[in-house]
């Protein structure tokens, strides 16, 4: 039950938060880029930047870097991926685990259960109706396991794959500015 309620919670936590135009702002990169060429880069702007969203926060350690050598810039443009990349798979281990264990624990109830019945039966034998009811009853445990299982390893696939085209598209639009920025200098 308690494993089902926090599966339901995360996964509407990264339904919320895991969306487009939040990590990748459609004209994020256009708007950098003028920044660039205007040459207004305050410290206000890139806290501005920083804030819009996770591509904003890789595209201003670029800013931060841009009168620095392409790799310097490729390096710090790295750091800030590998911090955004961690907090975009935020709770994905947790969900990944929930629909591992889900089964098993719904496995072990149907042992304990299973245990409990057989150990209830008396000596002289037992009522086979009564046998196939505790059964029965005992199996619900592993179906619910398999209830909560199933739509969690949907959503974990589904988010670690959203997270993984969301990094690469950072990546892709970090690439860009680095060559619009060094192209401008030759």
């Amino acid at each position: 039950m308690i494993a089902s309620i926090v599966a339901l919670a995360l996964i509407v936590e990264r339904l919320l938060y895991l969306r487009r135009s939040k990590i990748l702002p459609r004209s994020l990169l256009d708007d950098v880029v003028k920044v660039y060429r205007s040459g207004k880069i305050t410290p206000d702007t890139l806290e501005k930047l920083e804030q819009n969203s996770p591509l904003g926060v890789v595209l201003a350690s670029a800013l931060r870097n841009v009168d620095s050598p392409r790799d310097v810039m490729k390096e710090s443009i790295e750091e800030a991926g590998s911090g955004v990349a961690h907090v975009l798979e935020r709770f994905l281990t947790t969900l990944g685990t929930i629909a591992t264990l889900a089964p098993l624990m719904g496995l072990f109830g149907t042992v304990v259960g299973m245990i409990e019945i057989f150990g209830s039966q008396n000596a002289s034998g037992a009522n086979p109706a009564q046998l196939a009811h505790g059964i029965s009853v005992a199996l619900y445990n592993t179906g619910f396991g398999l209830a909560i299982a199933m739509p969690t390893l949907v959503f974990y696939r589904h988010f670690r794959a959203l997270v993984d085209s969301f990094i690469i598209e950072m990546e892709q639009q970090a690439v860009k500015f680095v060559d619009i920025v060094h192209s401008a200098r030759k």
